[in-house]
């Protein structure tokens, strides 16, 4: 999938911090707290438009977010629609579904870490919309509020290894660090983000960037857009621009 859509860890830590800031005040305690504060049912959906040298690829997806067990859980379901404009394929279907699980073991008031699993099915229904392999992406995240909560950085570390599928496509072997600043300016947001990728695969660097604009528009609704660039030998595309909103219930 690496060259059909990019990793979306953005919005799951965009949703994790919110929901961090909006309940921080609210406890007295976040050590005795039930940390359901942090997590709520949540719905993302976004379209995303990425250019590469041999077409272009459009994701639109919906992404189910609900807090289990303790309620320091996350769960995550991603459903992505694909099409695909190249030279020889032009092609629109169902692409690879994902889960995960998130967990937070620790909290301040100001910082905290959180751990998440997420396994993508080999569920396209077209070879040209997925990667053809099961893949297991564990990662690690560091958050920190600053400057009077008025900025947020987060720091994450994950891995994407293919463990099953077809033998025919390339395995999949994709280590990432990513760096998100986000500043808050009353109900509006502007973040950067820089991802610095290591495919082992075919020895390439995929990286990519981008800068993003939001506004809460709504007390549980939020929208946002952000551009974005790809860089790095074996870039996964050129250019990109993707739209969505969150919804919070």
């Amino acid at each position: 999938m690496k060259k059909l859509q990019r990793f979306y860890l953005v919005y799951f830590l965009s949703i994790f911090s919110i929901n961090a800031q909006d309940s921080i005040s609210k406890a007295k305690n976040p050590y005795t707290e039930a940390r359901y504060h942090y997590y709520l049912k949540t719905i993302l959906l976004f379209n995303e438009y990425l250019d590469t040298d041999s077409g272009s690829f459009n994701t639109t997806q919906l992404r189910f977010l609900h807090p289990i067990a303790n309620k320091a859980w996350n769960l995550r379901v991603d459903l992505p629609l694909v099409s695909t404009n190249t030279s020889s394929i032009n092609k629109t279907g169902i692409g690879d579904i994902g889960a995960g699980i998130s967990y937070i073991p620790y909290l301040e008031h100001s910082k905290g870490i959180a751990f998440r699993v997420k396994i993508v099915s080999n569920s396209a229904v077209d070879p040209a919309l997925g990667t053809g392999k099961w893949v297991v992406a564990p990662a690690i995240f560091y958050g920190s509020y600053f400057y009077k909560k008025k900025m947020l950085w987060i720091a994450s570390l994950e891995n994407q290894l293919s463990f099953a599928g077809s033998d025919n496509r390339s395995d999949v072997n994709t280590t990432a660090l990513e760096n998100y600043l986000m500043f808050i300016l009353g109900k509006n947001w502007f973040a950067a983000d820089v991802a610095f990728r290591y495919n082992a695969t075919n020895k390439g660097y995929p990286n990519n960037a981008f800068i993003e604009f939001g506004r809460k528009i709504t007390q549980n609704d939020m929208a946002y857009i952000h551009p974005s660039i790809g860089f790095g030998n074996h870039k996964s595309y050129n250019y990109g621009i993707e739209v969505g909103m969150l919804i919070l219930f």
